[in-house]
């Protein structure tokens, strides 16, 4: 499937974001029209060069210096006949900028009068983004983002200082659970339309599965740092034929845990939520026999499954292994009758596809099988090839 992954390595703000469309192919002169249309400025786009790095440029200088509450900008893009999606994209992203500004400085979002949300070149900043995005046609693409760099240090308001990220900054990362680190440079390098902007466009959490480049765009930002302050925007393809998952691995080792707690942490594992579990014999330190415990588990159940373990094992230490993702089937259980010596038998039949419908695998449940083979006197092996066998001309 057609992807876009933005690269925020040195953070990300409107201009930016612009840029790096525009230089990934997104139509210069629709763009600038449409940002110049609807706000009061002048927009200079050319070529720069950032520590060797050649990227576009997008300026933006505004012609009038204006407040206007949150309400005025949303009646300021309305009538700017702007094209649908672009005007509906635009107000959904002033809408994020709105709430988190609303709920930072606990005013109504109808009664917000900022200067942060009110400046021409915000508006011009999030109409631009949307006309190159809507440009390249990346409605239909997946569109990831890696961990966000947003800088150090602090960032000034009229109302005093604050830690980077900035507060309604980090209202939006928070809310839309974009990946964010601080650093790499004592500066802001993540504003909130850069932010908002991309909690709006990025349809997909989770790292990204291997993909395939086709193009590359760097956007440029206004400031020098001691890193390339450019965003960069990769757009390819990936395999989407199985399904990303995020995980995580937890391991321990134990030698003084009979067969009987061992068959009973599984079970109370797999009711705790864990994914998978598998219990390897090791040979442990001066040659004691022991076992090796893994556990598959969704990120967010580490610690409660982790303590589960060494509740039940009387584990000292349970570690965590980094894995990425795990790229899984879509599977289904379907229930399927199996006659045997004019008799009928319900077996169900669990099938594995990948996300075009290509049947992967079939597997029939055992303890049905093992049923219908006592039942009928009929090898269990053989019960379970008939039903599966037929469950594949079935479901093929």
């Amino acid at each position: 499937m057609k992807t876009i992954l933005f690269d925020p390595f040195s953070g990300a703000s409107g201009d930016m974001v612009i840029s790096a469309l525009i230089d990934l192919g997104a139509d210069t002169g629709k763009v600038k029209n449409a940002m110049e249309h609807t706000a009061y400025v002048s927009v200079d786009i050319s070529r720069t060069d950032k520590m060797g790095i050649s990227a576009s440029s997008v300026r933006v200088s505004a012609k009038k210096d204006t407040k206007l509450s949150f309400n005025e900008i949303i009646e300021r893009i309305s009538s700017a006949k702007l094209p649908e999606a672009v005007e509906s994209d635009a107000v959904s992203i002033f809408n994020i900028i709105g709430n988190a500004e609303s709920k930072v400085h606990g005013v109504p979002l109808a009664q917000l009068h900022f200067h942060e949300i009110g400046q021409e070149d915000a508006i011009a900043d999030i109409v631009g983004a949307c006309t190159a995005f809507h440009d390249l046609d990346l409605v239909h693409h997946r569109i990831y983002c890696n961990t966000i760099s947003v800088g150090s240090g602090f960032v000034g308001f009229s109302h005093g200082k604050f830690p980077v990220p900035a507060p309604a900054t980090l209202e939006i990362l928070r809310k839309y659970s974009l990946p964010w680190q601080q650093g790499p440079v004592d500066t802001e390098l993540l504003t909130p339309t850069g932010a908002a902007i991309l909690a709006h466009f990025v349809n997909e959490t989770g790292n990204i599965p291997p993909m395939k480049t086709e193009a590359t765009g760097y956007g440029a930002g206004m400031k020098d740092t001691a890193v390339p302050n450019v965003l960069r925007v990769i757009s390819g393809e990936i395999d989407d034929a199985l399904i990303q998952d995020r995980i995580e691995m937890l391991e321990t080792n134990v030698d003084d845990v009979t067969g009987q707690v061992l068959g009973s942490l599984i079970e109370e594992l797999l009711k705790s939520g864990a994914l998978d579990v598998a219990i390897l014999p090791a040979t442990m330190k001066k040659g004691r026999s022991g076992h090796l415990i893994k556990v598959i588990v969704k990120p967010g159940d580490s610690g409660r499954i982790a303590r589960k373990i060494i509740e039940e094992t009387g584990s000292l230490g349970v570690r965590t292994i980094p894995v990425k993702h795990r790229l899984t089937a879509k599977r289904e259980m379907n229930e399927i009758e199996l006659e045997i010596n004019g008799k009928t038998y319900k077996v169900a039949a669990k099938s594995a596809r990948d996300l075009h419908g290509t049947l992967l695998n079939i597997s029939a449940e055992f303890d049905d099988c093992k049923k219908a083979s006592r039942d009928s006197g009929i090898p269990v092996r053989d019960v379970i090839r008939m039903a599966e066998e037929k469950a594949r001309r079935l479901l093929s």
